[in-house]
């Protein structure tokens, strides 16, 4: 009875540190699987942020291009950034703010016959 209950205890224990050692070797150690499932999480992430800024890159790179050789674009930076006309056309001008009145100086000022 008593080498019954050695047995015993000692197979629960075998099983035991059996059990250990395999968890260790699926968790412990330097990369764990939890670390493996973090750094694909990551490694999935970083690829995409890496498409998304290669996406805007070639983007920026053909309106470069663009602005360089195209003479539409050109034109239209021209006109809309700097307010440029082409040829005889007539220009238009248009005040933001309106004129105070407190700003005219008197002596510019036509005066009225007397």
């Amino acid at each position: 009875m008593a080498s019954d209950r050695r047995t015993l205890v000692a197979r629960v224990i075998a099983i035991v540190v059996i059990l250990g050692a395999l968890l260790f070797a699926v968790q412990g150690g330097e990369f764990g699987t939890l670390d493996l499932v973090r750094q694909r999480r990551t490694e999935a992430r970083l690829t995409h942020e890496i498409d998304s800024l290669s996406h805007i890159v070639d983007t920026l790179q053909a309106y470069d291009n663009k602005v360089e050789h195209d003479p539409a674009t050109q034109e239209r930076i021209a006109r809309e950034v700097f307010g440029m006309v082409r040829g005889n056309k007539e220009l238009l001008y248009r005040f933001t703010t309106p004129l105070d009145s407190s700003a005219v100086r008197r002596d510019s000022v036509p005066k009225k016959p007397k």
